[in-house]
């Protein structure tokens, strides 16, 4: 095998040398590199569809990678700083999954914040492990949840000593950190292991002056969304081991529920990508946090928001701040961030990463431009100016310390009955309800319904969150558990 260089991208190679050849595809795909559905080729492009191929020797195969993947993935461990690193074609909720069903099964402990994605309750679903939550403070004036303190972290592994591991958001939706550091000396001190799910931490391991990476901070393990701000393609991820980890017993773990299909777009672009990263990441994010800090102060002048950064940074709950997430808080435009939300893209052409009921988020990365930036700002001067109001009866979004009466997977699996949302106050719900962006259940499998937490729904429908997750789509009827608990 050629020595590692990370100016090269095995997979992108070897795909290219394939295209040179005059292979007869008697194999799946069945569009036979487009042949088969011109409209699909006329959409992508030819070159797209010709190499939309599937495992054959000369590319490897992702289940087993002994060639241009395996190549790859040690390519893009040296580029993180990790151990080991797997290509991901299921998103960063295969990856985050993957990680916590390596290290917890059914019955065993997790301590995690309560603010995660749905992706880990999902894993616990799967494997039946035991969440300990940790609840985040919670700002006052922007109404989100912060990281974890390092007191709460010692008081839950001091109550529960048979945890196996810690989970860290790193960093949250928002952009704020919990101590990644000292919650992994913790960990480590007392024989759990910590993992870090890093959705919207790529760039922590290629620019300057941003917060500590999983990786650099001594986590064993990391799930890495390359398709947020690393550039690859959506769906591409990474999950990244540090050296206590069993690559083939994560591999092992990895192969349940990944496909045996493994998409070549979704691979290539993950090499291509590791490969820009690894050469051009440092100059392209001082870029992007230049970019940020800019828009924060013309988006502040305009009076009414509030786009905040490592000013809320406290040593503890804020240990830090990703500069790069373009996180306003609208509340005192009189508009709740979904409403923001609504109003750029539907006045004026703007999508935005998402809107919650007190704040929006402009995700920034290495593709914006200052033209983008300036259309942006002047749309929000704009929106303040004609929609903008009091912002008397606003809900800000404040956290909600969950009620775990089952765990997860019993939950999920159990006896339940479907009822009319408003007749559920008490009952243990069987199902997620969430807002999608960000991902964060209001209500996950085996949590106790309260009156606030309906309000809450309510409120977040009539402002126009986009909810998921139950079984009824409009969200009028939940299941719960049959009985009493």
């Amino acid at each position: 095998m050629k020595p590692l260089s990370q100016e090269r991208a095995p997979i992108y190679e070897a795909l290219d040398s394939f295209q040179k050849m005059r292979v007869v595809p008697f194999d799946v795909p069945g569009h036979k590199r487009g042949r088969g559905n011109p409209e699909l080729a006329a959409l992508l492009g030819e070159q797209c569809v010709r190499m939309d191929v599937n495992s054959m020797k000369p590319l490897d195969n992702l289940c087993h990678p002994v060639s241009v993947i395996r190549e790859a993935e040690e390519l893009a461990a040296e580029a993180f700083g990790a151990a080991h690193a797997f290509l991901m074609v299921g998103g960063t909720t295969s990856a985050v999954q993957s990680m916590v069903l390596s290290v917890v099964g059914r019955g065993e402990k997790i301590i995690l914040p309560r603010n995660v994605h749905r992706s880990v309750m999902g894993a616990m679903v799967l494997c039946g492990a035991i969440p300990v939550y940790i609840d985040p403070a919670c700002d006052d004036r922007l109404g989100i949840p912060l990281g974890m303190s390092v007191s709460a972290v010692e008081r839950a592994i001091r109550e529960n000593p048979d945890a196996k591991a810690i989970l860290v958001n790193n960093p949250t939706y928002y952009g704020i950190c919990s101590d990644l550091r000292r919650i992994v000396q913790l960990a480590h001190a007392h024989g759990m292991l910590c993992l870090a799910d890093e959705a919207h931490g790529t760039h922590f391991y290629f620019g300057e002056n941003l917060p500590v990476s999983a990786m650099a901070a001594g986590a064993d393990m990391a799930a890495v969304s390359m398709h947020k701000s690393g550039g690859s393609l959506t769906q591409s991820s990474l999950l990244l081991c540090g050296p206590a980890m069993s690559e083939g017993h994560v591999r092992q773990i990895i192969n349940l529920t990944q496909t045996t299909s493994g998409s070549y777009l979704l691979l290539s672009s993950l090499d291509i990508s590791r490969r820009n990263l690894a050469l051009r990441g440092k100059e392209a994010f001082a870029r992007v946090v230049e970019l940020a800090e800019y828009a924060r102060r013309e988006i502040n002048a305009i009076g009414g928001y509030y786009a905040f950064s490592r000013e809320l940074c406290n040593g503890d709950s804020i240990y830090d701040f990703d500069p790069t997430k373009l996180s306003v808080n609208t509340l005192q435009v009189g508009l709740a961030g979904i409403e923001v939300y609504d109003l750029l893209r539907d006045e004026y052409d703007i999508q935005i990463e998402f809107g919650d009921l007190g704040n929006i988020l402009a995700y920034l990365s290495i593709g914006d431009r200052p033209r983008e930036i300036e259309r942006l700002v002047g749309a929000l001067s704009e929106v303040r100016r004609r929609f903008g109001g009091s912002e008397a009866g606003l809900m800000k979004q404040e956290y909600i310390e969950p009620d775990v009466a089952v765990s997860p997977q019993d939950a999920f699996y159990a006896e339940h009955e479907s009822l009319p949302i408003m007749e559920t106050e008490g009952r243990v719900c069987s199902e997620f309800v969430m807002c999608y962006p960000p991902g964060i259940p209001i209500l996950a499998p085996g949590e106790r319904i309260t009156r606030e937490i309906l309000d809450y729904i309510v409120y977040a429908k009539d402002k126009g969150c986009s909810m998921t997750g139950p079984e009824d789509a409009d969200i009028t009827r939940l299941n719960v558990l049959k009985g009493r608990y």
